[in-house]
Formats: C-alpha cells, structure tokens, sequence
C-alpha cells in the first residue's frame, strides 16, 4: 500500500514586521484558470520589498505571514485553463506578487497570473531578468505612457545612476531622445556609458545646468525617480508650455506653482495599481514584451550588484538594499 504525499516548495516567510525571513516548507501551488505555475529561478530585490518588510508600505497593502518579492525570473512549470501565451518550458519574466496579498518570489515556486508575465529576453541572464520588471515598468509607465517620449526629446532623468533611473535613461535613449542624468561624480561614468550626458547635481544647480544643455528653455520631459527636492527641482527644470514633468516618488507636499507658471505638465507613476486592483495587468505583460524586445536588441542591460545570494542569505540581500549599499540591482539565485 503506497501513500501519497502533496507536492511542497521551500520559501522564505515573514511572518511579523522587522521579522526575519524564515525558511519554510510550503505546499507546492497550483496554477489556476488563468495562471502559469512558475518554478522560480530568481528574484529581485526592491527597496520597497525592505519597506514592506519593516512595515513602513501600508500603500502595498500586504498582510503578513507573506511571502515577500516581487521581480521573478523562471520557467513555466504548468500552464492553467484558459492560457494559451505561454507553455511548459517557456522562460518567463515578470513583476508578480509580493503585495496585494500575492505570494512574491523569494519561494521555489508562483503560481501567478499570466497576464503579467513576459517570454524572457535570451540576451539576459535569469538574474538579469529578474532585476528588471518592476523598474521597467516603472520606467515605460512614465516616459511612454505619460509623456510619449521620442525623437527631437531632450529628457533629464533625476537618479539616473539608480534602479529605475538606469533603465529609464536606456529606454529614452532607446526611442530616440537626447538624455541627461543627474548623478553624483562617481556615477557619471557609467551615466555616460548609457548614452547620457551626466549632471553632478551636487555642484551644479538647476538654473545652471538648464542654461547649459536647453539654452534656458528647459527639458521636454523630466523624469524624477527621487522624490522630495528633486520633485520641486522637476518644475522649475521643465520647458515652458510643451514640457512635462513625470514622478515615480510624489508622496510629499509640493508646490505646484513653479510648474503652473511654466504652463507644463504634471503626472505620477504608481506601478502597483494594477497588481492591487486587478485592472489593466494585461498592460504589464505587454510592457514586459517591449523590454524583451529592447534587451534583444541590445538596447537593455540592468546593472546588478556584483554579490551572489541565494535563499540561504537572502537576508543579507535585504540588508544590503536596506542600508543603501547595493552597487546595481541586488537578486536573489532560488534555483543554484
């Protein structure tokens, strides 16, 4: 007489806030109608996941015990009703869960919507690919979706060194835009690799830099990925009438009078919507499809921390994203 025994995953559970993340043994999921079960090769790790992790990102809404992450890289294990994108063997990328009461990806295995996910760029490692959606998007949402960057564009983009800085200075770039980057001394290197013209923002003040490359007429878009001062920096920066001003980070108070007299624009990026409300996430898969294309042709390269973790240490991944030592994006390896 034989039993059987339910198929299980190992993950990593945090079960209360500044908790630590426990290793877990729990029952394999299932994919759904709908969805795709995703054996996870890596996951990316975001300044927000630290965030949901010291409960510091009510907007998240994720309850805990949960499993945190929310970039994925992996293979299709199994493929539910209804789905017809992607079959057993696809590599697939995408931003999945982690908030919204959605199992993230520090776990062996997701079973996660389908509408999210992309076929995964061949060009990119799994931990490149799991570095990139929730930037990606970040960056598409503002520069296509809002302001509709393209040819004849001058953009500033403000962080244009950090994690979706990088990617929306590649993505301008990509579409045609004259980019410029604000950074400190140290990143201007590399803010120039990507085809940017650097701004140590330490020493140059805005009027002087806006003098400089716009001839006092301002930027046609401005992307801040920053927030605080460099959001209020954002609108005076801004070319008058045509301009616009983009943000990933406008949680604060603002004026918004320097924009106005500028007769510009104004709009924020809040990625998470669609994973919260369950709207629009076919928009997602789609973004996710343009980064493949991009990365396919060489015209996307997340930068990585050059450190390797695994679920073993994924606690040190955290740390480092938490204390802001991370040189690049910071992924977890959960398939060795």
């Amino acid at each position: 007489m034989s039993t059987s025994t339910a198929p299980t995953m190992q993950a990593l559970v945090l079960a209360a806030p500044n908790g630590a993340l426990t290793p877990t043994w729990l029952p394999r999921p299932q994919a759904a109608a709908g969805q795709v079960l995703v054996r996870i090769h890596a996951s990316g790790v975001n300044p927000l996941d630290t965030k949901i992790r010291a409960g510091a990102a009510e907007h998240a809404q994720q309850s805990l015990p949960a499993v945190l992450g929310m970039d994925l890289a992996g293979v299709v294990a199994e493929v539910g009703q209804g789905v017809s994108r992607f079959k057993v063997g696809d590599a697939v990328y995408g931003f999945t869960g982690g908030i919204g009461g959605l199992q993230g990806s520090l776990a062996q295995y997701a079973a996660v919507d389908a509408r999210l996910l992309a076929h995964k760029p061949g060009r990119l490692t799994m931990r490149q690919a799991a570095a990139l959606p929730l930037v990606f998007i970040t960056a598409w949402e503002g520069l296509v979706d809002r302001a509709n960057v393209r040819s004849g564009h001058k953009v500033l983009v403000h962080g244009g060194a950090g994690g979706v800085g990088h990617v929306a200075v590649q993505l301008a770039r990509a579409r045609g835009a004259e980019v410029f980057a604000t950074g400190t001394a140290a990143q201007a290197g590399y803010i120039r690799s990507l085809g940017a013209t650097p701004i140590d923002h330490e020493v140059t003040s805005v009027e002087a830099y806006v003098n400089a490359f716009t001839d006092g007429q301002g930027f046609d878009i401005v992307y801040d990925t920053v927030g605080g001062p460099v959001l209020d920096a954002s609108f005076v920066a801004v070319r008058r009438y045509s301009g616009h001003v983009v943000t990933s980070l406008g949680w604060g108070t603002h004026k918004l009078a320097p924009l106005s007299f500028r007769g510009a624009t104004f709009s924020g990026v809040f990625t998470l919507l669609p994973i919260l409300t369950g709207e629009f996430r076919e928009h997602h898969g789609e973004i996710m499809e343009q980064a493949t294309t991009l990365a396919e042709a060489g015209q996307l390269v997340p930068l990585l921390d050059p450190t390797s973790f695994t679920l073993d240490t994924a606690e040190a991944a955290h740390a480092l994203v938490a204390e802001g030592r991370a040189r690049g994006k910071v992924v977890v390896s959960v398939l060795p």
